[in-house]
């Protein structure tokens, strides 16, 4: 079987997106991981199909680099939205995914705004595996007398997140050994993803996350959202602010008047292709 694909990034967070609006496309995880391989495969973050939808212009699956599917993805919404709106020369599209209906919308400059709805607070919506205040969770990392870092916030933006507030942006090593060690906490049992925020000014954050099921990636859109949220929850920031990531800048706003997330955000193409399995 070939599909055609697009290579695409959103601030450096890259994509394998794959047309299966005709022809389904259903891989197993031992070929999303070849699909994802950097050596050997195309190489990517994740790996998305734009599938048919009965309530959207189509649905967007995505799988994770090491096999595994999730609910969404940020800055993958704003690539599949711009793929969407070019096919027919629109300016917004709908996408449907596992975690919800997502609006896009193109901007004059040519960046894309998506609204990722309304950020998920209640523990069991996260979820955690027990219930306490998502704005400060009981999670430590380090010595309990002398943790290296503490009570983080937790927000789920379609996918589960907590937020470290550090007074530096941490090293490539420091994010690899607390993510991987965070993400698989008995506190989540569906993982979870693991952003590193430095708030610079009150509309300004530093982030670096470590994305569940993918590792250190140069952007995580639903991590910048979710950075955003827990920062306004910790009156650390406005409601508006830039979110420095390892690949650019996205601009994120959590809606006082509706408690929607917008975000906006670059897209680029890298190339295509023909994907066979």
């Amino acid at each position: 079987m070939s599909l055609p694909f697009v290579k695409m990034n959103g601030a450096g967070n890259d994509f394998v997106v794959v047309n299966a609006l005709e022809q389904p496309f259903a891989p197993t995880p031992d070929q999303v991981r070849a699909i994802c391989d950097r050596q050997t495969g195309q190489g990517c973050d994740q790996l998305i199909a734009l599938e048919p939808s009965d309530t959207a212009d189509a649905f967007m699956r995505v799988w994770n680099a090491d096999g595994g599917a999730v609910q969404t993805c940020g800055n993958a919404l704003r690539c599949v939205g711009w793929i969407l709106m070019m096919s027919d020369q629109r300016q917004s599209a709908t996408i449907d995914t596992l975690g919800g209906l997502t609006t896009a919308r193109l901007q004059q400059d040519g960046a894309i705004t998506v609204d990722m709805g309304e950020p998920r607070l209640a523990w069991d919506q996260i979820p955690l595996a027990e219930e306490m205040d998502t704005r400060g969770i009981e999670l430590q990392v380090g010595p309990i007398d002398a943790p290296v870092l503490h009570t983080p916030g937790a927000v789920s933006m379609g996918n589960p997140h907590v937020v470290f507030f550090m007074d530096h942006a941490p090293d490539d090593g420091f994010v690899r050994g607390t993510g991987s060690l965070v993400e698989h906490h008995p506190l989540f049992p569906e993982g979870v993803n693991v952003g590193f925020a430095h708030v610079i000014d009150r509309d300004h954050i530093r982030l670096r996350v470590w994305e569940r099921g993918a590792g250190l990636t140069r952007a995580c859109g639903t991590g910048a959202c979710a950075a955003l949220v827990a920062a306004v929850r910790r009156c650390l920031t406005d409601r508006h602010a830039a979110i420095d990531v390892d690949g650019g800048r996205l601009r994120i706003e959590w809606k006082e008047d509706t408690g929607h997330v917008l975000m906006t955000g670059p897209v680029e193409i890298e190339r295509t292709g023909m994907l066979t399995l």
